[in-house]
This record gives C-alpha cells, structure tokens and sequence, in this order.
C-alpha cells in the first residue's frame, strides 16, 4: 500500500522490511491515518523522495510529509545519515522525524537525538504492542502535534 499522489504526504514511512512496513501501514489504515501514506525501502529513496531526485523528480519538493517514521537498519543509506541529510538541510530540518526501529541500543538513541531526531521508539516484538504503537504515533504526528512550517 503507498499512496500514489506522492505530492500530497502525511506519512513517509521508511522501512526495509516488509512485514513491518506492511504491520505499520495497516495499524495506520485502522485509525483512517494511511490515506497519505508514501512507503520507501531504502535510505537513498527516501532521500531520493524528500529532495525530489531520481525516481520523484517529478514531484514537488515544496510539499513535505508531515512526519517521516524512519527506521535505522536500512540498506544503501543508513536512517542516521539520512536524519543527519535532513537536519542539516535548511528546507527539511524542521520535518518531524521519528525513529521507529529494532535498536534498543543507548549509542542509537544518543546519536538520534544528536542528529535532531523528534522521537525514538524501539520496536514492540508482538504484533498487538507494535500496532497500538504505530497508529499511536500516527495519530499524535499527524493530529495532535502542531508542525512548524517547513522552509520553501
């Protein structure tokens, strides 16, 4: 499931696996939170689909998600050179950026929040726990949190 309007994102979500990917995508859709969902693979996609290069080159790069979920363990681009990418970019460091990863380790979420990272949560193992916790997220992102306007 992605949204196919990739110019109109609530929620990128980043995340290499697909069983959690497709966990989050449908505890999002049980809470109406995935109509504007745009999942990527990889960190280089997700670069790729924030700064509207390669495969979104057609997209505009004025309109920013309003969260980024990101996990950590990508392949091509890790998620902490992708949030340090992000945070040194005058046009997106204001995004919000969670990370949402398998990493409980302490140098992990010291770096994260280094980098400017939002919020950081580390995987539930069961299914029911990780759900209540993404659309958790979702929900406060994308309806509760007053985002700052992104620099155009």
């Amino acid at each position: 499931m992605t949204y196919q309007n990739n110019n109109d994102v609530d929620i990128l979500l980043v995340e290499d696996n697909p069983t959690d990917a497709e966990l989050a995508m449908l505890a999002l859709k049980e809470r109406n939170l995935a109509n504007k969902l745009v999942w990527v693979k990889d960190g280089a996609e997700a670069l790729d689909f924030i700064f509207a290069t390669g495969a979104y080159s057609s997209r505009n790069i004025e309109n920013y998600p309003r969260v980024i979920l990101l996990d950590l363990r990508l392949p091509k681009v890790d998620g902490l050179e992708v949030l340090r990418i992000l945070k040194a970019d005058e046009r997106t460091k204001r995004i919000p950026v969670a990370v949402v990863t398998s990493s409980k380790e302490d140098r992990d979420v010291v770096a994260s929040y280094d980098l400017g990272v939002n919020s950081f949560i580390s995987k539930p193992v069961e299914f029911d726990e990780f759900a209540k916790v993404v659309s958790e997220l979702g929900y406060y992102w994308l309806f509760i949190n007053h985002p700052p306007v992104p620099v155009k």
